[in-house]
């Protein structure tokens, strides 16, 4: 499986193509309404067929270029089934696979950064969207969040291999990935096997602002980007 790692500076956001080097078969994960013309460019210069455009959870920072990328290139739109995406022609679920020539993609429901986020796995590597950051987490304080059931799904995630790569959705001191070994030994949040009761304190006191997009983001990634 080939990954590129592409980045939107406006919002700090890392959208990610990945393809079938035999099929050209392709996937596109977190996409940017920005950046679409300059991604549907490049899906096109590399010569690859977008079969997915996936989204780890319904985003309050960035508006989606899904749709966008659904008119040019035919391909299916998914989010899962709790974000409220109606407009994605795939209402995905736990266990989801997604093939892209005899290479899989497979969905692992990461709840409580939002109810509906999830991480794409594939062989050695973790797409996390915003469940799991580079020495950080998702805030669960909006969303129907909950930092009960993150610490439950990032328990999921900690139980790879410790040399699982980790690609975030977003990173704000330009880190590109990290590994699960990593993330276990020195995230300030979760590492050094912090109990579920203390991960819980920091998160439910962090006093976070409101997102400074979200009421722009919200709607129209409810809409596939397409208001």
């Amino acid at each position: 499986m080939k990954v590129r790692q592409l980045f939107d500076q406006d919002t700090w956001t890392y959208t990610y193509l990945l393809w079938d080097e035999q099929t050209k078969e392709a996937a596109i994960i977190d996409s940017v309404k920005e950046k679409f013309s300059r991604d549907a460019k490049y899906i096109k210069d590399l010569g690859l067929k977008l079969k997915y455009s996936l989204e780890t959870h319904v985003h309050a920072d960035h508006v989606t270029a899904s749709g966008q990328l659904r008119d040019e290139f035919g391909c299916e739109t998914a989010v899962h089934k709790d974000g409220g995406a109606k407009c994605a022609d795939l209402q995905i679920e736990e266990g989801k696979v997604f093939t892209l020539g005899v290479q899989e993609i497979k969905t692992i429901h990461t709840p409580g950064h939002t109810n509906g986020d999830v991480t794409y796995a594939i062989d050695g590597a973790l797409f996390t969207g915003d469940a799991l950051l580079i020495r950080a987490c998702g805030r669960t304080d909006f969303q129907q969040g909950s930092s009960e059931q993150l610490y439950h799904s990032i328990e999921k995630l900690f139980a790879f291999s410790d040399d699982t790569i980790v690609y975030p959705g977003h990173d704000y001191d330009g880190f590109t990935e990290s590994t699960i070994g990593e993330e276990k030994a020195l995230n300030p949040r979760l590492g050094n096997n912090k109990s579920k009761e203390e991960f819980m304190s920091i998160m439910d006191n962090m006093n976070l602002p409101k997102p400074k997009r979200i009421d722009v983001a919200l709607p129209g990634n409810l809409a596939c980007g397409n208001q």
